[in-house]
């Protein structure tokens, strides 16, 4: 029997580390538990399986520096559905850049950033599971399962925190690069629409402009035009759920796509060039970081939106030289 294998079949205690410390129990466990479900943490942690100075935990709780963690023998395979499993763990990530403090990677649309409402695994999971001799993965910003692009990864909590205050604060710069519906005529502009989250429909957060929400603004500017299609590029300003998508269907210039926000029959004009996914890539991610230089880090435009693009452009070729043929 492996390492692997007896390190599953017995109860654990570990010690947190300084490094470790402030984080979620769940995310604390995730680590240590290489593949299992979020949902199975959460049954582990409520049934008193998982326990924190020999007593029981919840789910919220943030593990401090010292505290000593009963982590129970729980397999990958526990708890996940089978059609849920193919390829999780097969993927390897494209890195972009990695330092003591941050892996930046590409990640590909239809990989969630992390498992839980139906999805076993996502990328952070994957991370730790391929990438087991880096010790710390955190999150340290989300993106849509849909989109693809920059992905900041903490590998310290140092970073993880700094990262956040610089986000908090508005000290992040974050491009995205976008197809839209429809010919783009506002030219450079900020979109000031107040942002609400509503209830879950089939697993994902149904955001619309509302009085009632948060300040959200984001400010879009026309890359190039093709026909009755346009690439655009987004910078949120603030950074609120679904906040892109909205304010593009808000400007009466919807993702294509977007199976929640779009428009259905443009989505399927678009699909005949090949769109499979939503048009959307976080194109780069820069901010100000204390240790060394200011860092900047970008993803280039992933070959299935430049396909799209190809088709469009080859379609208004062909359509001139038809215009041009009748004169």
């Amino acid at each position: 029997m492996g390492d692997e294998a007896q390190q599953s079949s017995r109860v654990r205690h570990v010690a947190v580390s300084d490094d470790e410390a402030g984080q979620r129990i769940d995310n604390f466990l995730s680590r240590h538990l290489s593949g299992v479900s979020r949902p199975r943490l959460y049954r582990a942690i409520r049934k008193g399986e998982v326990r924190v100075n020999k007593g029981r935990t919840r789910q919220t709780y943030r593990v401090a520096a010292g505290d000593m963690v009963r982590i129970p023998p729980i397999s990958a395979a526990e708890g996940v559905r089978k059609s849920a499993r193919i390829g999780d763990y097969d993927w390897r990530p494209h890195i972009l850049f990695e330092d003591r403090y941050f892996l930046v990677i590409d990640k590909p649309s239809g990989w969630a950033v992390h498992g839980g409402s139906g999805v076993s695994a996502g990328v952070i999971e994957s991370l730790r599971s391929n990438l087991d001799d880096r010790p710390y993965l955190e999150l340290a910003h989300r993106l849509d399962r849909s989109t693809s692009g920059v992905l900041a990864i903490a590998k310290r909590r140092s970073a993880l925190r700094g990262l956040h205050a610089a986000l908090r604060e508005g000290e992040v710069e974050k491009t995205y690069l976008l197809l839209v519906e429809g010919d783009w005529q506002h030219g450079d502009i900020v979109i000031d629409a107040p942002l609400n989250v509503g209830s879950r429909q089939r697993g994902e957060r149904l955001v619309t402009v509302s009085p009632k929400g948060q300040p959200s603004r984001t400010r879009f500017s026309l890359c190039e035009r093709y026909g009755d299609v346009s690439l655009v590029r987004a910078e949120p300003m603030t950074g609120r759920t679904h906040q892109i998508r909205v304010h593009a269907a808000h400007a009466e210039h919807p993702i294509l796509g977007d199976e929640r926000y779009g428009d259905p029959q443009a989505n399927r004009r678009a699909a005949r060039f090949g769109l499979d996914r939503l048009a959307l890539h976080a194109a780069a991610l820069a901010f100000e970081w204390p240790e060394g230089s200011p860092r900047h880090f970008s993803a280039p435009m992933p070959n299935t939106l430049h396909r799209v693009i190809n088709g469009l452009e080859k379609r208004g070729t062909v359509a001139g030289r038809r215009r041009q043929g009748r004169r």
